[in-house]
């Protein structure tokens, strides 16, 4: 340790034998040899006197004279240094994670320039270093205990939404949790699982009036996982890592087992309701929008055709009414809605669906179904047709893959 800097704590690590923290006059330091060698910990703490340190499970704590609390979370990666290799691409084994919901407070926000604390990062801190050497992709995935996928995340994925997209937004942005990608480059990395399985689609995203600055989600997101013990699997260079994680119920709430089970079990099915139903929305819109610059210039007849797709597009996005002759269809925007607006609802609390989203729920898959039904019907019958005519027209044809650039206004959002 330096001279001129007086040492005022020294904590061992109650788990790691031999991994010193001292607290000095102006910094903090650790140990992985029992206090033969120190290396600073620094980065946004301030140089000031550390009075006194504390482990409290994987967080250090730091008290300082006049620079309030600082807290390092989560320091199971200092745990393992000791058979840590800069030169190898490395997964480090996270600390425990515990569920806990965000807050749903729809109080007016604490104003980003009111003084007050941050909280820890929402869900699974997974650390893992790459060597200088490193180039190419990186894949994290999660798994849970039967070795079913629940999550992916890879350096190849593209932001969820666009700096373009991001200016649109009618709230400033600083309210706003960034579209983030997995790092890939060189040396150590933290990425935060939210501890949820895959997002589901959707035809409108938005955010929640329970801000926190930074942190805000898009929403909606994916199911809230169980707890247990799942498996981090890092792919790179070649190589792939695994390690454990153990994911615990906040200890606050008394909801039983089977109850979590059977909430999990309704989310994850409402959510797969909510991403098919919206698939094929975007489709039919995007189908429409593309029909609509199709047809300026069209000769007579293929105008016609391109007139009567649309006409076909806009009653299933819309529904059809029962009549004399045919029953009545629900649309595709209608039963969007309500998979979205019902997977909303039962995520909410930690508790088993009541007996009337339970009703919801199966009333909204028949539905969805049957308008999936129609859309499938019209994607293989008349879609073929169509783009038959524009193909002996030498235009573009209609391209599913392709998101609509517009949406209709639905209801109010938050």
């Amino acid at each position: 340790l330096p001279d001129g800097s007086p040492v005022n704590t020294v904590r061992e690590d109650p788990v790691r034998k031999g991994l010193l923290f001292a607290g000095t006059e102006t910094a903090v330091w650790f140990s992985i040899d029992d206090g033969d060698h120190w290396q600073p910990l620094e980065l946004n703490l301030p140089h000031t006197s550390m009075r006194d340190l504390w482990v409290n499970g994987n967080d250090l704590i730091v008290a300082t004279h006049g620079r309030s609390f600082w807290i390092l979370d989560d320091i199971s990666p200092l745990r393992q240094l000791a058979s840590f290799s800069p030169d190898a691409v490395t997964l480090f084994e996270p600390g425990a994670a515990y569920r806990v919901r965000r807050s749903t407070n729809s109080d007016t926000p604490l104003p980003i320039d009111e003084p007050q604390g941050e909280n820890p990062p929402d869900g699974a801190i997974i650390d893992y270093s790459l060597p200088a050497s490193f180039h190419g992709a990186v894949t994290l995935e999660i798994l849970d205990g039967s070795g079913k996928l629940v999550r992916t995340y890879a350096s190849t994925d593209a932001p969820y939404a666009t700096p373009d997209e991001l200016a649109k937004q009618l709230i400033p942005l600083y309210w706003l949790k960034m579209p983030q990608t997995l790092p890939a480059s060189a040396g150590m990395h933290r990425w935060v699982w939210d501890l949820r399985a895959t997002t589901p689609t959707a035809t409108r995203y938005a955010y929640p009036i329970s801000a926190v600055p930074h942190r805000t989600p898009r929403t909606p997101q994916g199911p809230l996982v169980l707890p247990g013990t799942y498996t981090v699997r890092l792919t790179a260079g070649g190589k792939v890592l695994t390690a454990p994680l153990v994911v615990k119920m906040d200890p606050r709430v008394n909801a039983s087992p089977a109850d979590l089970v059977a909430l999990h079990t309704a989310e994850s099915k409402l959510a797969a309701l909510t991403s098919s139903s919206a698939e094929a929305a975007l489709e039919a819109h995007s189908l429409r929008e593309q029909i609509a610059k199709l047809e300026q210039g069209a000769p007579a007849a293929l105008k016609a055709s391109l007139d009567g797709s649309d006409k076909q597009l806009a009653a299933l996005l819309d529904g059809r009414e029962e009549t004399a002759t045919s029953d009545d269809v629900p649309g595709l925007d209608e039963v969007s809605g309500q998979s979205a607006e019902l997977y909303a609802q039962v995520g909410q609390v930690d508790a088993a669906p009541t007996v009337a989203q339970g009703k919801a729920a199966a009333h909204a898959t028949e539905e969805t179904e049957e308008a999936l039904r129609s859309w499938k019907q019209w994607k293989e019958g008349s879609l073929p047709k169509l783009n038959s005519e524009l193909t002996a027209a030498h235009r573009s044809q209609l391209n599913l893959e392709q998101r609509p650039e517009t949406m209709p206004e639905g209801g109010d959002e938050d």
